[in-house]
């Protein structure tokens, strides 16, 4: 019998070869969690051309999230994925947001989500993408 390998948090994220990827508000050691990367990747602030592949933001409110979308979305190349986390229930950490919540922001500025997933265990995410229709 076949024993799977678990996908490291870099894969599930959907970063892969020769990606500019941009972690906003990340909690200290979110990088490290990411696993092995490949190769070229690279990981800040600024990109050729301004746009990334995959944009990861860590959001603790709902005004917060509201505040930054507009420029987290404009940041996106058009087939790269923004991932929105925000605190789990049960995390400790104050939080209005939901994953309810998260969608319905995304979806009046032309986003959907198309990939949910655990995070870690005090962070829950959305992959939200442009709408085809947009």
């Amino acid at each position: 019998m076949a024993v799977s390998t678990p996908r490291s948090l870099s894969r599930v994220l959907g970063i892969k070869q020769g990606h500019c990827v941009s972690l906003i508000n990340a909690p200290q050691g979110f990088p490290h969690a990411l696993g092995e990367l490949p190769d070229a990747v690279k990981v800040g602030r600024a990109s050729p051309g301004g746009l990334f592949d995959v944009i990861v933001f860590f959001a603790r409110s709902r005004a917060e999230l509201q505040r930054e979308f507009r420029y987290l979305a404009g940041r996106l190349q058009p087939d790269g994925g923004l991932w929105i986390s925000w605190p789990r229930k049960g995390s400790g950490m104050p939080t209005d947001l939901s994953e309810t919540v998260v969608r319905d922001v995304a979806l009046a500025r032309g986003l959907v989500d198309n990939k949910q997933c655990a995070i870690d265990a005090r962070w829950s995410g959305l992959r939200l993408v442009l709408s085809e229709s947009a």
